[in-house]
């Protein structure tokens, strides 16, 4: 594999779990078996009422756009703006910030609410990474 140009995330024992699910291509969360929610992002206790009865669970990939910003100077290294940084909302209900891709990076081409799906980049042999892209429904 080339060696990849932008930063990777660097797994925690928490987030261990949600990296190997990537590398499966599986979006994998974090899911409290007391109140019944999804949440993001890993912890070893429920953020919402604080239980430690946590498993993970795979999720469907889908959600909706809820934030977006178009960067149009690089953040980090590797970057080539520009580029569309993102906070999705799954349909599990956890936001995750990501970047979207697949569609041209200007303001008439995405809106908030529109429906996206995740995608993968495998990054190194170890970290594979979730974006997303419109799904077929919004175009």
């Amino acid at each position: 594999m080339a060696e990849y140009q932008k930063p990777v995330p660097y797994p925690s024992p928490e987030t261990q779990p949600f990296w190997d699910a990537c590398k499966r291509h599986e979006l994998s969360l974090p899911y409290c078996t007391n109140c019944s929610a999804f949440f993001f992002y890993p912890r070893q206790f429920c953020p919402t009422c604080f239980n430690w009865n946590i498993e993970w669970r795979t999720c469907s990939g889908k959600g909706a756009l809820y934030t977006f910003a178009i960067q149009y100077r690089p953040q980090m290294p590797g970057f080539t703006p520009p580029y569309v940084t993102a906070i999705v909302q799954l349909d599990e209900g956890p936001r995750l910030m990501t970047n979207l891709v697949g569609v041209e990076p200007a303001p008439e081409n995405i809106r908030c609410g529109m429906p996206v799906e995740v995608v993968w980049e495998d990054a190194t042999d170890e970290i594979t990474l979730p974006f997303f892209k419109p799904s077929q429904s919004s175009q």
